[in-house]
C-alpha cells in the first residue's frame, strides 16, 4: 500500500483508521529505508513482518514474479511446485553470475540485492566480533571444508607455475585435509609442539618447510583458528609475518571462530602485522542457520574479488537468504546478546 492506496482506502474505511494503518506502515519502511541506506546490522532485531515485507518485495523485483511474465530463456527461474516457490520465497535465479558469484543479474534485481546486502551484513558482523578491518567478504553455498579449496584454486592461479603443496599445521578433522587434496594439491603437515598440557604451532618447521620446498612450489599455509582441545588455536600472527616475509599465501580456516572473540582477535592481529589472504567460516557453526553455507573473508577486497570471480557459475541464494533473515532478527544487540551468552557457558574459573 502506497500514499495513493491509503488516500482511496480512506473513502472506503474511516480516515482515522487508514491514516493509523499508514503511520505503522511508515514505521517499516523506515527500518528498511535505513538498511538500504547504511548497509550494516540494525541496531534491534526487526519482528518478521517487516522482514517479509522487505524479502517479498525483492521477490517481486525478479523477473520471474512479473505479472503476466512468460520467460522463454534458458535462466527463467521456472518453479513446478508451489510449495518449493513458496520455501524460497519466491526467489528462483540464485546470485551471481557465471563470471563472479557477487554479479548483478540483469533479470534478478531482487536476488542482486538480497545478494549485495547480506554480504554487507555479513561484514558488519565480522567486524563486529572483533576482526575490525576486513575488508570484504561474501556468502557461498558451499560448506566450509569446499570453500576452502575454492580459495586455494584461486591462489594457485596468481602463481607463475602451478604450484604443488599446501603447508598445513595438523588439526585432526577431515574436511580441511580433504580441502587440500580436492584443490589438486599434496599436503605437507606440521606437526604440533606439545607445550605444557597445550598442542601449540611449530613456527620454526613451518619456516623450514618453506625454505626447503620453496615460495614458488607453494599454494599457500592453511593454519586454524578454532579447534578441539588440547590442541589450541595456531599461532597466526607469527605464521602471518613468516608468509608476508617469504611471500607465500596465508589462508585461516576459521570454521567455527566468529563465535569466538578470541580467535576474531588473533585473526585482526595477523592481518595487521602481516598476511592473511582470506579466512573462512561456516553459516551454521557461528549464524545458527542450516548446514550449507560458508563465509568467505579477507583484508584485502581485492583478493577477495578474485575468489568471487573463480567461483564456477551462478549459485544457491539460500544461504544467503538463511543468515539475511537471520541478522535481521537477531539485530546487533541481539547478536551481542547471544555472544555474551556464549561466553558466560564455558567460563571455567
Amino acid at each position: 500500500m502506497n500514499e495513493d492506496n491509503f488516500a482511496l482506502a480512506s473513502k472506503i474505511v474511516s480516515r482515522s483508521y487508514v491514516q493509523q494503518a499508514s503511520e505503522i506502515r511508515k514505521q517499516h519502511e523506515n527500518l528498511i529505508r535505513q538498511l538500504l541506506e547504511q548497509k550494516r546490522l540494525p541496531d534491534d532485531g526487526w519482528d518478521e513482518s517487516t522482514i517479509e515485507l522487505l524479502v517479498n518485495d525483492m521477490a517481486l523485483m525478479d523477473s520471474n514474479n512479473y505479472p503476466g511474465n512468460c520467460g522463454v530463456g534458458e535462466r527463467e527461474a521456472r518453479i513446478f511446485s508451489a510449495l518449493v516457490a513458496k520455501r524460497h520465497y519466491r526467489f528462483g535465479h540464485g546470485i551471481g553470475r557465471s563470471g563472479d558469484i557477487s554479479a548483478i543479474q540483469p533479470k534478478a534485481a531482487g536476488s542482486s540485492l538480497l545478494n549485495k546486502l547480506t554480504n554487507s551484513l555479513a561484514l558488519d558482523v565480522l567486524r563486529l566480533a572483533g576482526a575490525q578491518s576486513t575488508a570484504s567478504c561474501f556468502v557461498v553455498p558451499i560448506a566450509t571444508g569446499m570453500s576452502l579449496a575454492l580459495c586455494m584454486s584461486t591462489f594457485a592461479q596468481k602463481k607463475s607455475k602451478r604450484p604443488k603443496y599446501v603447508i598445513w599445521t595438523r588439526i585432526d578433522q577431515k574436511a580441511c585435509f580433504k580441502a587440500i587434496i580436492l584443490a589438486g594439491f599434496e599436503p605437507v603437515v606440521i606437526e604440533n609442539k606439545l607445550e605444557g598440557d597445550e598442542l601449540r604451532t611449530d613456527v620454526d618447521a613451518i619456516e623450514d618447510r618453506i625454505k626447503e620446498i620453496g615460495a614458488d612450489d607453494i599454494c599457500c599455509v592453511m593454519t586454524t583458528t578454532s579447534c578441539f582441545c588440547p590442541r589450541v588455536p595456531d599461532r597466526l600472527e607469527e605464521v602471518a609475518m613468516l608468509c608476508a616475509q617469504y611471500e607465500v599465501p596465508h589462508l585461516v580456516n576459521n570454521a567455527y571462530g566468529v563465535q569466538s572473540t578470541k580467535c576474531m582477535h588473533l585473526l585482526q592481529q595477523a592481518g595487521r602485522v602481516g598476511r592473511v589472504d582470506a579466512y573462512v567460516q561456516s553459516t551454521d557453526k557461528n549464524f545458527l542457520v542450516p548446514v550449507g553455507g560458508a563465509v568467505i573473508a579477507g583484508f584485502n577486497q581485492e583478493t577477495i574479488e578474485d575468489i568471487g570471480k573463480a567461483y564456477p557459475g551462478r549459485a544457491s541464494a539460500t544461504p544467503s537468504l538463511d543468515l539475511f533473515i537471520t541478522l535481521l532478527t537477531l539485530g546487533r544487540n541481539g547478536y551481542k546478546k547471544t555472544s555474551s551468552g556464549k561466553k558466560r557457558h564455558v567460563y571455567l574459573p
